[in-house]
C-alpha cells in the first residue's frame, strides 16, 4: 500500500529564498501588529462557560466557570482603555502604520477606537468572531463565526477585512479562511520569515506568517520578558540579523503588541525605543501586513502564475478589480457569476468582464463613466490619474501638449460634460492627439442615450488592452 502524502512542508523555500524585491530596496519589512482583543474575550457575560484565563497578568490563571472574575476584566479593560490609547500615540506620532488584528465583537463595543483606525489610514484585519478557543470548535461553528465576524467587521469599518488571524486556531481555519475567497493574505502561521502561497481548492492563497517570539504575550507567560530592557533587546538582535541577512536575501520581521500589555508603561517605553531605533536605518521599511500582501502578489506570484478561472474572489479582484477604473464591483461580478477556462485568455476575460459591466444598473454604469478622468484635464496636470490612464494618455501625447492643444482640449471637455454630465471617454491608445480631437468634436453631435452607449463600450475596450497588458 502506497504511504500518504506527509501534509506538511517542512522544505519551504529552501537554500534559495526569493529575493523579495522590497520597495525602495529595503533590507527588512517590519510589521507591527495591534491585537485589539479587550471585550471579546471569555466572560460569562458574553455567553461563555468560564471567566477568561490567557495572556493577562495574572500568570498561570484558571477559568472560574460560571463566574465573573474581576481582577481578570478589569486587567482586559485597562488594555481598552489606557494601553490602546498610548500604543497609538506612540504610532502615529512617529507616523508609523500598523495592522490592528480586531475581534469584531471587540469592534462593536468602541466606535472611538474603530474610528481611530480609519483616521490614521491603518489595515484592519479580521481577529475572529470572539477572543476564544477555536481548537475543539466543530467547522460549521467556526465558519458561521467567521463569517459573522466579517459581517460585523464590515459595519463598525466601513468596509470588509482583508487580511485574517484567528490566533487561537484549529486546524480548520486556514481551510475556512481559504474557503471564504474574501481574504487577500491568512496570517495563522509561524513558519517563515517571507510570505508564500498555499494551494486550495479555489486557487492560491498568500500566507503572511506572524510570530510568537517577537511579541509581547511573553510578559504573560513562563521563560518571558519580565522587563521592557528584554522585550527590546529580543526585538533589537531579532531585526538586526534580518538586516544584516537582508543585503541580499531581504526578509520580514513581525512584532506583536497586545493592548493590556504593551500598553503599560513600563513595557510601552520598550516599543517607542524599537520603533525609533528602525526608523533610524534607511534600508528598513516599515509596513502594514496589507501593504506586503499586495508587494508579494504582485511581485512574487504563485508557482505556475496566475489563472482567473482558478482564482478566489480577493485574489482576482486585487488583481483586476481596477481594469475598470475605480469599479471593482464589475470583477466582483464577474467572478461570481463563475470564470470558465476561457477566462485565462485575454479575449474570454475581457467578454465575461464586459458582460458583468453590462449587468450594472444605469446608476452605476453613469458612475463607472463619471470615474474616468477628462482627457489631459485637471488630474492629469495634478499627476493624480491612475498608472494605467497615466500611460495611456500619455501614449497618445496628451501629456505633451502645446498651450493651445492644451486649451482646446480644457473647451472641448467642459463643452462635452455641460452637454451630457459626464466625462468624455475614448480608447486612447494607438490614436494621435488629432484622432482624439477629431472623435472629441464628432462626439459631441450625438445624443444623450447614445453618448452614454458609446463611453460605455469605449470603457469595455480599454478594459480589454488592459488586460492584454496584464495577461499577454
Amino acid at each position: 500500500m502506497a504511504e500518504a502524502p506527509y501534509p506538511r512542508d517542512m522544505a519551504g523555500y529552501g537554500r534559495r529564498p526569493p529575493f523579495a524585491d522590497w520597495p525602495g530596496g529595503a533590507r527588512v519589512a517590519v510589521q507591527f501588529v495591534i491585537n485589539y482583543e479587550e471585550g471579546g474575550e471569555n466572560n460569562v457575560l458574553h455567553g461563555d462557560a468560564a471567566s477568561e484565563a490567557f495572556l493577562s497578568e495574572i500568570v498561570g490563571a484558571q477559568p472560574w466557570p460560571g463566574q465573573r472574575h474581576h481582577n481578570m476584566e478589569s486587567i482586559y479593560e485597562y488594555g481598552s482603555r489606557a494601553g490602546f490609547w498610548r500604543l497609538h500615540r506612540i504610532f502615529t506620532e512617529r507616523a508609523a502604520p500598523v495592522t490592528v488584528y480586531a475581534v469584531a465583537t471587540a469592534m462593536a463595543r468602541v466606535p472611538d477606537v474603530v474610528a481611530s483606525w480609519n483616521e490614521a489610514g491603518w489595515d484592519v484585519a479580521t481577529h475572529g468572531l470572539k477572543w476564544i478557543e477555536y481548537k475543539d470548535a466543530p467547522y460549521e461553528t467556526e465558519r458561521a463565526q467567521l463569517d459573522e465576524a466579517v459581517r460585523i467587521h464590515a459595519a463598525c469599518a466601513g468596509k470588509r477585512p482583508l487580511g485574517f488571524y484567528q490566533g487561537r486556531a484549529s486546524m480548520n481555519t486556514l481551510r475556512i479562511g481559504m474557503e471564504e475567497q474574501g481574504f487577500l493574505y491568512l496570517s495563522d502561521s509561524y513558519a517563515d520569515d517571507l510570505p508564500y502561497w498555499l494551494e486550495g481548492e479555489r486557487g492560491p492563497q498568500l500566507i503572511v506568517p506572524y510570530t510568537l517570539d517577537a511579541n509581547d504575550m511573553r510578559f504573560a507567560t513562563p521563560q518571558g520578558f519580565n522587563s521592557g530592557d528584554q522585550f527590546f533587546s529580543y526585538l533589537k538582535d531579532s531585526f538586526d540579523v534580518l538586516y544584516a541577512e537582508g543585503a541580499d536575501r531581504p526578509k520580514m520581521m513581525s512584532v506583536g503588541l497586545h493592548c493590556r500589555l504593551a500598553g503599560r508603561p513600563g513595557r510601552a517605553a520598550a516599543v517607542a525605543r524599537f520603533v525609533d531605533y528602525v526608523k533610524a536605518h534607511d534600508a528598513a521599511w516599515i509596513a502594514t501586513r496589507i501593504d506586503i500582501a499586495r508587494h508579494w502578489i504582485r511581485r512574487h506570484p504563485p508557482a505556475g502564475g496566475y489563472g482567473p478561472s482558478h482564482m478566489p474572489r480577493a485574489l482576482f479582484v486585487e488583481l483586476y478589480g481596477d481594469v475598470y477604473e475605480h469599479t471593482p464591483a464589475v470583477a466582483e461580478a464577474a467572478h461570481r457569476v463563475g470564470l470558465g477556462t476561457e477566462c485565462d485568455r485575454v479575449d474570454g476575460l475581457a467578454a465575461a468582464m464586459a458582460k458583468a459591466a453590462a449587468t450594472l444598473t444605469t446608476d452605476a454604469k453613469l458612475a463607472l463613466v463619471r470615474a474616468h478622468p477628462d482627457l489631459a484635464g485637471k488630474f492629469a496636470a495634478a499627476r493624480r490619474l491612475t498608472a494605467d490612464s497615466a500611460k495611456e494618455q500619455a501614449g497618445a501625447g496628451l501629456d505633451a501638449l502645446t498651450d493651445e492643444e492644451r486649451a482646446r482640449f480644457t473647451r472641448l471637455n467642459a463643452d462635452y460634460v455641460a452637454r451630457f454630465g459626464f466625462p468624455f471617454v475614448i480608447a486612447v491608445r494607438g490614436r494621435t492627439k488629432s484622432d482624439v480631437l477629431a472623435a472629441f468634436e464628432a462626439r459631441l453631435e450625438n445624443g444623450r442615450e447614445a453618448e452614454l452607449a458609446e463611453a460605455l463600450a469605449q470603457i469595455d475596450r480599454i478594459a480589454a488592452l488592459r488586460l492584454k497588458d496584464r495577461l499577454g
